[in-house]
């Protein structure tokens, strides 16, 4: 029987895109996820799809794509934890190699923590489970030839155990298939340098990333403070419990969400939390969340007790290129955003990408345009692997998510190494954001940060070519690919005096004197500094509607 060489089922977070790509590394063959060709035939989430059409929708292009995939993948194939629900899709499993990976409720809320906007386990993980797994269970048993429990074990221990279970040679292609070369791969791990007396940590990229947590805290910490979102509330009580199973102090503390958390009245909050806990500087903040939220989380560990360590969760694009490395912490003021804050670096970061599943697309987007920036700035490959296939650009199913991220990390995190409190360099990363974050206090913090940067990147490209320091071709390329992925490129034509006002309280300012970060070229960032009026009126002209 032609078909798969292994096809991998179980419940949604057990692990069966992890695993089947290590297995079909020591198979010398290819892994499918069939979750994978949904959101990108559907060109949205997963969760939208449930959201949007319903679950008999979701289940019905599941089918076909099950029937697809078992009929035209020789490597390992994972199915969505579902899948087997379908009657036709258990006859078409009937006789094949499938393995069931098994794991306990402990288990599954600890690795889901992070993704609990899963439709099917939205708002009692632990009851919700058990009720999932009552249904599916002797479902799973019944198309399995073999059952591999993952609990405690390593992905890798995983994959041995499913080698060992089905006798399968290691190396040996599927017919048709080349060897892919690949390795055993972990999480890509980012190193940012210590600087002015910041010690040096790392930006972990990957899946199942909670587990780096207590290493992160240290045994020196006794209490530990999670801040997230209101929008993220589960996932804060799922790593509190999880941090007080292991014998911390755990707190959680919910904060607004977006740039409503921001505030001064926020952080006092957080210290009145932190100050009736008993927090000493030995004890850690985790921040869950977005990148207004780990700006909150950082500007309140550098604040208490003149600064405590603090580790950052991003669970935004935004927040894994931006937000979450390099130390800025801050919080807005009427006058203007990220006023009020401090160089603080965190501890670690962890990038979870199985949390960019369940983020709205327009959210999702909105984050490549720090991605974009980044491409502008430093690395043009950025900029080539988006316009190669921007619709897969715009979906964390896309084939080059993963180096989209880690890619943007290495630039931020190069620079922030050289420059950590922006006397010089770091100054590049603001390209865009002069202009970007006037027009975000002018909708009072309304529109997406990413949204407004796309506009002030369009901007700056203008005001660079007007300068005479950017060519025409480089100028327009900011068009079409911040347009290909959906990103605006316009600002209401009638709001100029007072963006102009917003620009003169910007933190690159001198003085009266204004400072915009523009091109000489991609790759080579440069500041222009007190342009002539004339000129930036008519730059601003070139993104007026």
């Amino acid at each position: 029987m032609s078909g798969p060489l292994v096809v991998l089922v179980g419940p949604m977070g057990v692990g069966k895109s992890t695993v089947g790509e290590l297995l079909a590394a020591r198979l010398g063959t290819t892994h499918r996820d069939t979750d994978a060709d949904i959101v990108a035939g559907a060109g949205k989430p997963i969760a939208e799809i449930f959201y949007d059409e319903g679950e008999d929708h979701f289940r019905a292009l599941e089918r076909r794509a099950v029937a697809a995939a078992v009929a035209g993948h020789p490597g390992v194939l994972s199915l969505g934890g579902g899948a087997v629900l379908d009657g036709a899709t258990r006859e078409l499993l009937a006789g094949r190699p499938v393995v069931y990976l098994s794991m306990d409720v402990d288990e599954a809320v600890r690795r889901v923590g992070l993704n609990t906007a899963r439709p099917l386990l939205a708002v009692n993980p632990r009851r919700q489970w058990r009720e999932l797994m009552d249904a599916r269970r002797h479902l799973y048993e019944e198309v399995a030839r073999t059952v591999v429990a993952t609990d405690e074990h390593t992905p890798e221990e995983v994959a041995q155990a499913i080698i060992d279970a089905l006798e399968l040679p290691e190396g040996a292609a599927a017919p048709g298939v080349e060897s892919t070369g690949m390795t055993q791969q972990g999480p890509t791990r980012i190193q940012v340098a210590g600087s002015a007396g910041s010690d040096p940590y790392e930006v972990l990229v990957g899946h199942r990333l909670l587990g780096e947590l207590p290493q992160l805290i240290g045994d020196r910490a006794r209490r530990v403070a999670v801040l997230h979102p209101e929008a993220l509330a589960e996932t804060g009580e799922a790593v509190r419990q999880d941090l007080a199973d292991q014998g911390y102090e755990a707190i959680a503390i919910q904060l607004p969400n977006a740039e409503e958390a921001k505030t001064a009245e926020v952080a006092a909050y957080c210290w009145k939390a932190l100050g009736q806990t008993g927090f000493t500087r030995t004890d850690v903040v985790v921040g869950i969340g977005g990148g207004a939220t780990t700006d909150v989380a950082g500007f309140v560990a550098a604040t208490w007790l003149r600064g405590v360590r603090w580790i950052a969760v991003p669970t935004t694009v935004l927040g894994m290129v931006d937000a979450a490395v390099g130390g800025k912490t801050g919080i807005n003021t009427a006058e203007g955003k990220n006023l009020v804050g401090a160089f603080h670096p965190p501890a670690g970061v962890l990038c979870d990408l199985a949390a960019l599943e369940s983020l709205p697309v327009h959210d999702y987007v909105s984050g490549l345009a720090e991605v974009i920036k980044c491409g502008f700035i430093a690395d043009p490959v950025i900029l080539d692997l988006v316009e190669a296939d921007p619709e897969a650009a715009r979906t964390v199913a896309g084939p080059h998510t993963a180096e989209l991220i880690e890619r943007s990390i290495r630039v931020k995190a190069e620079v922030v190494s050289t420059d950590l409190k922006e006397s010089g360099l770091r100054e590049i990363l603001n390209y865009g954001h002069t202009l970007g974050h006037a027009i975000e206090k002018n909708e009072r913090y309304k529109w997406r940060h990413g949204a407004a940067v796309s506009i002030g990147m369009v901007f700056a490209a203008e005001l660079g070519r007007l300068a005479g320091r950017l060519d025409d071709a480089t100028a327009d390329r900011h068009r079409t690919v911040l347009e290909s992925v959906g990103l605006p490129l316009v600002y209401r034509g009638d709001q100029w005096p007072k963006l102009l006002e917003n620009m003169k309280v910007d933190k690159k300012s001198r003085g009266d004197l204004l400072r915009f970060i523009v091109l000489d070229g991609i790759g080579k960032p440069t500041v222009l500094e007190g342009p002539d009026p004339a000129v930036l009126l008519a730059a601003y002209g070139e993104v007026s509607a």
